[in-house]
Order: structure tokens, then C-alpha cells, then sequence
């Protein structure tokens, strides 16, 4: 028994090309899912055989199910024409070139799912884009394309055409931090405008503004950044799991929780983070003993994603909070944070002791040149993730 999937898009414009396929051996769940498609039909989504010409099926036999719902006779003569045309001829055509065993092609059975979209018109378009999908979906399902390391490999360095790209995992690092604490919504969101984008800047959403606006200020934010990463600094000292679903609701990429919280309201926050799949961030502000309360944690079965190691404003005097970065990153295998003190020029020296994410406030949000002062921070981090990569995929 043999079960393969195959995906492709090719094209442009109305007439693109998108091809979800799956081929198997008539014993496996491909002939159930054949049968299934031919033999059911609904108002504007007639499955139809795959057919080079009239009366002349292809080996292996394959169902062509439209994926748009077809509403008049012009779309269906391009599904029941240069569509089923192209999908039959790169059938053959894989046949005969190896990509599927000649001598296996009686065994398998092949359902193609087709888009169609209402608006497109070019008949030649439409025949070439689907005929170059429907052999790319059948040389990835035979071949196994992806493997598992491409899927992880890709999975944060890509982006959907109709989404953008989202961050939703900080695997990158270090990142610049901008911790946004200005209580006027006006003049955050002119800041926002004034910041580059880059996937290493991130944005905290601070405790001053969330407790003006509300969690759901966020959305606020998205208008000028869409596709960057928010952290809701909540400093959460009860309700944890409350106060974690808040910050999801809110689409907030991670939400903050103050390391002098009861350890069960940690826990519970961690827990409640992980389950709405966004991350988790422990300010260790006033911690005494940073490394005791994690050890307490990791006897509760519990790690936030990220420690932020945090001077506050009013200790800014005190010792720099990253001589236990590197500690802490490798004891206990988590993302840290330092905020409190940091300038563009000791910016390397916070990296070299160990940390993933630099934390800055005042030193961007309240300059005279705001994209001056993210730039200035920015030369010590990386580029953009592969800013001059051209997708290849096979």
C-alpha cells in the first residue's frame, strides 16, 4: 500500500496555478478518496476524470475535483478544457519520464484538487500553469519533497503571499527590543511609523500603555506594524492563566509575568502561554535571587521562553543586569533578555555576555531621531533573515 501528497503553485495573475494532489495504490485511502470524489457530486464542484483527449483517460486514472465553486458555462469550459487537458498531459507526461514507474502506472490512482479563479480568462495561461503544477505536485508526492528538516528549516524564514510574514517564535536571535512605555496612543503610533522594519526588532507593548488602553491596544499597533512581534507586558502577579489568555486574545506574541508572582501564578501563566501558543517572558525586576526562583520553576515542571534580566528605571545605578545572561542561558536553556542601562555603544558588550534580546526604551521612543536611534542599536545585531534569498524550491 502506497500514500503520497503533493502541493504546487505556479503562475501569476487571475489564471495562477494551485494544485493540491494525492496519489496512491488502489489498496491504500488514495481509491477511497477516488471513488468518494467521483462519485459525489454537488452544485459547482463536478469532479471529472483527467482526459488527453475524448475518450482517452490517463494511466494512472485521475479525478480532477475544482476547487472554487464554478457558476456558469464559461468557467466550466476552462475546468472541462484547458484544465483537465493540462492535468492529463502532465500525468502522461510524468509516466514517461520516470517520475512515476511505468510499470506501477495501472497501480495508482490520482486525485487533483484544481483552482480556478472566477475571474480568470487566458485559456493559455491556464493550461501551461496547471500542467507545470500538476507536474511539480506529482514529483514532490513520489519524491517525498518536503522532508522534515526543509519543513523546519523554513517554517520562520518564509512567509504566505496572502499574509506576510509573522513572527511568532523568537529563533533568531539577538533582537532589539523596543519597549514602548509612552501612555499616548498618538504619539506611539508616530514612533511606530518612524521605526524600520527589520525581523530583529520586536515590540513590547509596556505596562504604562496596556494599563491606559487596554491589552487590545495591540490591534492598535498592527494598523503601522501588521507583521511584527508584540510582547504584552502585563508584569502578571495573579491570575496567570487569566492574564495569558488575555494577551492571546489580544494577539500579543508573548506576554510578560513578573518573576515575584507566586509560583503557581508562573506556572499557571506559563502553562496558559504555551496552550494559546504564544510565549512566555519572566521579568526578573526585584528577583533577589534570579537563579533560585528558576530552580523553583524547573522543580514545578515549568520554563517561561524567555528570563529579562531588568533593572528598573529608578536602579539604573545599580551593577548591569547581563553578568548573569550567559549563567542563566545555559543552566537552564532559555532566551534572555537585558534591560536597563543599555546604549549603542556597550550594545556588543551585552551580546558577548550572553544575551539574545536587548531591551530599549527611552533611548529610541523619546530621541529626536527616532530611526536614527534603532539604526545606531541595529549595527551590532544582524541583517534581515535571508534578505537575499530567492525561493527555489524543487
Amino acid at each position: 500500500m502506497e500514500f503520497r501528497v503533493g502541493e504546487a503553485l505556479i503562475g501569476e495573475g487571475y489564471e495562477v496555478a494551485h494544485v493540491d494532489l494525492i496519489i496512491g495504490t488502489k489498496d491504500s485511502p488514495a481509491a477511497t478518496a477516488f471513488a468518494n470524489a467521483l462519485a459525489t457530486l454537488s452544485a459547482g464542484h463536478t469532479p471529472l476524470l483527467a482526459v488527453l483527449r475524448p475518450n482517452l483517460i490517463t494511466k494512472p486514472p485521475a479525478v480532477i475535483v475544482p476547487k472554487v465553486t464554478v457558476r456558469n458555462m464559461e468557467q466550466a469550459e476552462l475546468i472541462f478544457g484547458p484544465a483537465q487537458a493540462a492535468v492529463a498531459k502532465a500525468i502522461a507526461d510524468a509516466v514517461e519520464e520516470g517520475v512515476i514507474p511505468r510499470e506501477k502506472a495501472d497501480e495508482y490512482l490520482v486525485v487533483a484538487s484544481v483552482f480556478i479563479h472566477p475571474e480568470a480568462r487566458n485559456r493559455h495561461k491556464i493550461y501551461y500553469y496547471n500542467y507545470g503544477a500538476t507536474k511539480l505536485a506529482l514529483k514532490r508526492a513520489m519524491q517525498g519533497f518536503p522532508d522534515v528538516d526543509t519543513v523546519l528549516y523554513e517554517k520562520d524564514r518564509s512567509f504566505h503571499p496572502f499574509v506576510g510574514r509573522k513572527l511568532t517564535k523568537l529563533w533568531d536571535p539577538p533582537y532589539l527590543q523596543i519597549a514602548i512605555d509612552i501612555p499616548n496612543l498618538e504619539e506611539v503610533l508616530e514612533v511606530l511609523r518612524q521605526i524600520p522594519d527589520s525581523d530583529h526588532i520586536i515590540f513590547e507593548v509596556g505596562t504604562p500603555l496596556a494599563k491606559r488602553y487596554g491589552s487590545e491596544v495591540i490591534l492598535k499597533l498592527r494598523e503601522i506594524k501588521p507583521d511584527s512581534f508584540y510582547v504584552l507586558d502585563l508584569k502578571t502577579l495573579d491570575v496567570g492563566n487569566l492574564e495569558a489568555r488575555m494577551a492571546a486574545d489580544a494577539t500579543a506574541n508573548a506576554v510578560v509575568i513578573s518573576g515575584l508572582a507566586p509560583v503557581k501564578t508562573i506556572v499557571k501563566g506559563i502553562k496558559e502561554a504555551e496552550k494559546t501558543g504564544i510565549m512566555s517572558y519572566l521579568d526578573m525586576m526585584n528577583v533577589e535571587n534570579v537563579v533560585k526562583r528558576l530552580e523553583e520553576l524547573k522543580k514545578a515542571g515549568v520554563m517561561p521562553d524567555v528570563v529579562e534580566l531588568h533593572r528598573a528605571i529608578d536602579s539604573e545605578s545599580e551593577e548591569p543586569p547581563w553578568n548573569l545572561a550567559r549563567n542563566i542561558r545555559e543552566k537552564f536553556g532559555v532566551l534572555v533578555a537585558v534591560a536597563g542601562g543599555i546604549r549603542p555603544e556597550n550594545v556588543e558588550d551585552v551580546i558577548r555576555a550572553g544575551a539574545d534580546i536587548i531591551v530599549v526604551g527611552r533611548a529610541i521612543t523619546k530621541a529626536r531621531d527616532v530611526e536614527g536611534a534603532v539604526r545606531r542599536f541595529m549595527r551590532s545585531l544582524k541583517p534581515d533573515t535571508d534578505q537575499f534569498r530567492i525561493m527555489t524550491d524543487f
